[in-house]
């Protein structure tokens, strides 16, 4: 598989990201499995799961919202019932949905008052849909719902059934263009690191690198920073997963994640960074937590399972937890697409007693954590990663070998920078001091 990396416009002289092939590969897919499914339709309010059905976004704000929903029935095209004048434009500007992008919303979370039937108007529009195609007694796939909208269905007679299950077998397996775009998300991520291991010094503190990061990737086309976890000192162990006002110190641990998407797709991108050096407790996690990190992605291929993957990580208790439930996601695996958890999950907690096969094509991140023996420091590591038929592609691609000290060196005769190795260029492996 040749991944490939372009700019983020469109151009008439060469073939970029296909977005009409996009478009019709992901509804491909989703017709195909609700075929093979017992449901008779599927209906679904996760905002990633009607941009993947029908091609349509109205912005981040309207993310937790479960206010617009497609319904898309067996043999038939979608249908997009979506807020106000939104619903209109996407009959002009979205040709693939033209006269079956309706406005309608839902009870905008219990905004609405009950007494207004809204929960009551969805149902019937449903209901009215599936009757004419004869699908009434067919048992209805749902994703997420609103509970006001989920009695309004089983009022009108619908079986309601997990159609979350489908989705998320759906969106698994990523086509040419969906890896694309994940590629070009990721290396949006590498030059937000750079820009981050230029600024980092003592006395920046981590909302200010969160600051720095949202506008590298904004200025670059980014759609939605999702998120920016900068942690950083004492801070280190246990993750406490969100950044404060903390300063970093010299000699700090830092290790941050970068959580944005691009045309949707999404990147969960870990690197750790010593700031000014590093104590030789840092050095041995950083080591230890790489080590894991290695072990899994040499595992990495079709026909391996996620079980193969997490017998290479530590238990629990060998890293300071009383079990897998304490530790979850810090030996870690998860799919990456229009969101940044995705089948195939990769735990201790669940993929020893029920694991899954790694097909060609899937895009996942692993990620590995390790506490330093000084009881506060902590290293923090992840890459994402193309199946490909033989083997896999790292496509996060910051420098993550061994230990980066960034901001202003300080150099001593021995002690605590002894046998510390510093990339002296991101662009080049490192050499020793």
């Amino acid at each position: 598989m040749a991944l490939k990396t372009f700019g983020v416009m469109g151009v008439d002289w060469e073939e970029r990201v296909n977005f009409d092939r996009l478009r019709e590969d992901r509804l491909r897919r989703v017709k195909k499995l609700l075929k093979q499914s017992p449901m008779g339709a599927l209906l679904c309010f996760d905002m990633n799961n009607v941009r993947y059905i029908t091609a349509t976004h109205i912005g981040t704000w309207a993310m937790d919202k479960l206010t617009r929903f497609t319904l898309l029935a067996q043999d038939d095209e979608p249908i997009l019932w979506d807020f106000g004048s939104a619903a209109r434009h996407h009959q002009i500007y979205s040709p693939w949905l033209g006269e079956r992008s309706r406005a309608g919303i839902s009870t905008l979370r219990g905004s609405m008052l009950p007494e207004a039937g809204q929960a009551e108007k969805v149902a019937r529009w449903i209901r009215i849909e599936l009757e004419e195609r004869g699908l009434l007694g067919e048992p209805l796939g749902v994703d997420v719902v609103e509970l006001p909208v989920l009695f309004a269905l089983q009022k009108e007679g619908i079986q309601v059934v997990d159609g979350q299950q489908l989705m998320a077998e759906v969106r698994m397996i990523k086509s040419q263009d969906e890896i694309t775009l994940l590629n070009t998300a990721c290396s949006m991520v590498d030059a937000a690191y750079d820009e981050l291991y230029r600024a980092m010094k003592p006395g920046i503190r981590e909302n200010e690198c969160v600051a720095l990061v949202n506008k590298v990737l904004y200025d670059l086309g980014s759609e939605h920073v999702e998120g920016v976890n900068a942690i950083s000192g004492e801070r280190c162990s246990p993750h406490p997963h969100v950044y404060t006002d903390r300063m970093l110190r010299q000699g700090d641990p830092a290790y941050f994640d970068i959580l944005h998407s691009y045309m949707g797709y999404r990147t969960c991108y870990y690197r750790t960074f010593a700031v000014g050096s590093a104590s030789p407790a840092l050095v041995d996690a950083y080591k230890r937590c790489r080590y894991y990190l290695d072990a899994a992605i040499s595992v990495i291929k079709p026909g391996a399972t996620t079980a193969d993957v997490v017998k290479v990580w530590p238990k629990a208790q060998e890293f300071g937890f009383a079990n897998e439930e304490d530790a979850f996601a810090l030996q870690y695996g998860h799919g990456i697409g229009l969101s940044i958890w995705e089948k195939p999950v990769f735990s201790r907690l669940v993929s020893l007693d029920h694991p899954e096969v790694i097909q060609e094509g899937m895009v996942f991140a692993l990620e590995t954590f390790w506490p330093a023996s000084d009881g506060w420091s902590a290293a923090r590591i992840e890459e994402e990663l193309v199946v490909t038929k033989d083997g896999c592609e790292v496509i996060t691609r910051f420098p993550a070998e061994e230990l980066v000290i960034a901001g202003p060196r300080y150099y001593t005769t021995g002690g605590a920078l002894n046998g510390v190795r510093e990339i002296q260029s991101h662009l080049n492996r490192s050499e020793p001091l």
